[in-house]
């Protein structure tokens, strides 16, 4: 058994923030399931939004934030994390992160716009912010002595009070898995802090890394966890078609410097779908191209910004440049086809302001998180401003808490399983499961596809659980029971919101409820209630 003062499973923004500011004063463990500097932030491309000029305020990047949720933005956690923003930025900059700079404004830096802001507030670095952001921390992480990483160690469960007799502990640790030395190790700690990211592999198509498998979710949901609005999938509206680009995105930015999306012929369609065009909101340009792609039987559409100089593109998009050069098609001449693919989930395990969840000591940041700031969709670059105040409020909150020792686990038990006979099992369910989510609960639902997909889940739970019964664990085993389980919370929440408003989109249900009510899903295992914050009168629990 290994024991800390503190377990922080993933190391993206949310999980390495966590731990620098927490390894002055505890003993931190960085669990991730590659290397350190392998997540979903490390992709990020636009930047992160704040309110850092003169000319923008709190109480725009608020309304802003509202209208993009659609009705369903918690107000209280709203106003705390854009009013944290500046401090979050201030600290990356202490940090080391290398921001854009532009000498000619106040600020000393440049600010871009994305789709759904009312002003220039998109702090960056180039095109690859989350890369320089990424790397600098992985590199603080890596040389402070009070961390210890494990790379290539992927979670399986959570140990709880609750499993081991003592109700009274909450969370205890983690059960995780040593892909190298393929061994099962114990982690014990007062505090654990899930920062796993996002759910993006349960769809056919993703701009997520290969580990964005709903591990977080998962783990809290069988822990005892509640969780809410898990329908709002966010289908990034231009990743990259290409059939060896793998899911590589087009950053917001491009849009927000002016680029257009038109169809084969050249003809621009985003006017006809929103007054604002090319700078509406994510949910209302991902289904427009869907709508465009499905009415004219298109394998993509295009987004141009040639009428821009090359000078200018090449400056403010270097890594998107290159990466299209890599594929034959030079954005500054001729438009780059793009088609949508799942990109975040704002739902997730419900926490508080203190990023608590229900399950004492059990701390979620993050995508997994579900903290009331998206609402029912995201607006853009909002993601990395909650990774870093909410980092921020969970390691606050933890060194204000009574000192705990680590509680003692038993080892993992492996006395009644064998060796599996074949993996075509894990290989065939992964394809179907994700091949289904994306054709039935895509960008635009239905009652039948909903359905469809339900009674699929739950042939597919009760063969991965009997599965995971009988033989040892594996990397993708573990990934595709979590994936299934986060699949089965996405359905059910989507089966419950009859309406349609924000990401989820129901041809059965096509009017917006005059009331907005988030979707909860209260968890069996807890006594506990789910939380009740500012706008728990406008919330409903299932």
């Amino acid at each position: 058994m290994l024991s800390f003062d503190v377990v922080v499973i993933g190391s993206g923004l949310a999980g390495q923030s966590v731990a620098l500011r927490l390894a002055d004063r505890f003993r931190v463990a960085l669990v991730t399931k590659r290397r350190l500097e392998d997540s979903a932030s490390a992709r990020a491309q636009g930047g992160i939004a704040a309110v850092l000029d003169t000319d923008d305020s709190v109480e725009e990047h608020i309304r802003d934030t509202l209208i993009a949720g659609a009705g369903l933005c918690d107000p209280a956690a709203t106003r705390f994390t854009v009013e944290h923003g500046n401090a979050a930025i201030r600290w990356l900059i202490a940090q080391g992160v290398r921001f854009t700079r532009d000498e000619h404004t106040t600020l000393g830096y440049h600010l871009t716009r994305e789709g759904g802001h009312s002003h220039r507030r998109i702090i960056h670095s180039t095109d690859a912010t989350g890369n320089e952001v990424q790397q600098t921390l992985a590199a603080k992480v890596r040389a402070h002595p009070d961390i210890s990483i494990f790379e290539n160690h992927v979670a399986i469960d959570l140990v709880t009070g609750a499993k081991l007799g003592r109700p009274e502990l909450g969370c205890a640790g983690a059960y995780v898995l040593d892909t190298v030395q393929d061994r099962v190790r114990s982690f014990s700690a007062p505090h654990t802090v899930l920062a796993t990211g996002g759910v993006g592999k349960v769809y056919l198509y993703t701009t997520n890394p290969d580990t964005a498998t709903g591990d977080g979710i998962a783990m809290a949901w069988r822990a005892g966890a509640h969780v809410a609005n898990m329908e709002f999938i966010q289908f990034h509206p231009t990743c990259l078609y290409h059939p060896r680009a793998g899911s590589f995105l087009i950053s917001e930015a491009v849009r927000g410097e002016g680029g257009l999306l038109r169809l084969p012929d050249g003809t621009r369609f985003m006017p006809e779908h929103d007054a604002r065009a090319e700078l509406a909101p994510r949910d209302i340009v991902a289904r427009a191209i869907d709508f465009e792609m499905k009415k004219r039987g298109l394998d993509c559409v295009f987004l141009d910004i040639t009428h821009k100089p090359a000078g200018f593109v090449e400056e403010h998009f270097p890594n998107i440049h290159k990466r299209c050069l890599s594929f034959g098609i030079d954005m500054t001449r001729e438009p780059i086809p793009v088609v949508p693919a799942a990109h975040y989930a704002c739902g997730g395990v419900l926490t508080d302001l203190d990023a608590r969840s229900n399950v004492e000591g059990l701390y979620v940041v993050g995508e997994t998180a579900c903290t009331g700031l998206h609402g029912a969709n995201r607006l853009a670059s909002n993601s990395l401003l909650e990774c870093l105040v909410f980092g921020e409020a969970a390691a606050r909150h933890i060194a204000a808490a009574p000192k705990k020792d680590a509680p003692p686990l038993p080892q993992w038990d492996e006395s009644r399983v064998s060796d599996a006979d074949e993996q075509i099992v894990i290989s065939h369910n992964w394809e179907e499961l994700r091949r289904f989510m994306w054709d039935y609960v895509g960008i635009v639902r239905t009652n039948r596809r909903l359905q469809r997909a339900m009674h699929r889940i739950r042939l597919l739970r009760h063969e991965i659980d009997e599965y995971y019964s009988n033989f040892r664990v594996s990397n993708d085993l573990v990934e595709l029971r979590n994936l299934v389980l986060t699949a089965d919370l996405i359905v059910r929440c989507a089966m419950k919101r009859h309406e349609s408003r924000g990401l989820h989109f129901s041809r059965d249900y096509p009017e917006t409820a005059a009331i907005a009510r988030k979707t909860v899903l209260r968890n069996p295992l807890s006594p506990r209630p789910p939380f009740r914050r500012a706008s728990a009168a406008r919330s409903s629990a299932s």
